[in-house]
C-alpha cells in the first residue's frame, strides 16, 4: 500500500512487481491522490506539490505496465 507521501517510488522497485501489484498499487495512489486533492480544496492542507508527485508516480506506473503488456 502506497503510505509514504513523502517517498518517491522508484522504476527499479516497479519493475520488479506483477501486474496485479501495479494496477493495486495505481488504485491506492489515486486514492491518495483525490484524497489530497479533497483536502486542498477545503483548505485543510497547503501540500499542492503532492499532486505533482502523485501525477508522476501514476505516469511510471502506467509506463511500466504498458511495458509489460507489450512484452508479453
Amino acid at each position: 500500500m502506497w503510505v509514504d507521501k513523502e517517498k518517491k517510488m522508484k522504476t527499479i522497485d516497479l519493475r520488479k512487481k506483477s501486474t496485479d501489484e501495479l494496477e493495486k498499487e495505481l488504485l491506492d495512489i489515486r486514492k491518495a491522490q483525490f484524497s489530497a486533492r479533497m483536502q486542498i480544496s477545503t483548505q485543510q492542507s497547503n501540500k499542492t506539490d503532492q499532486l505533482g508527485k502523485f501525477q508522476k508516480d501514476i505516469a511510471r506506473i502506467k509506463t511500466i505496465l504498458a511495458e509489460k503488456l507489450n512484452q508479453s
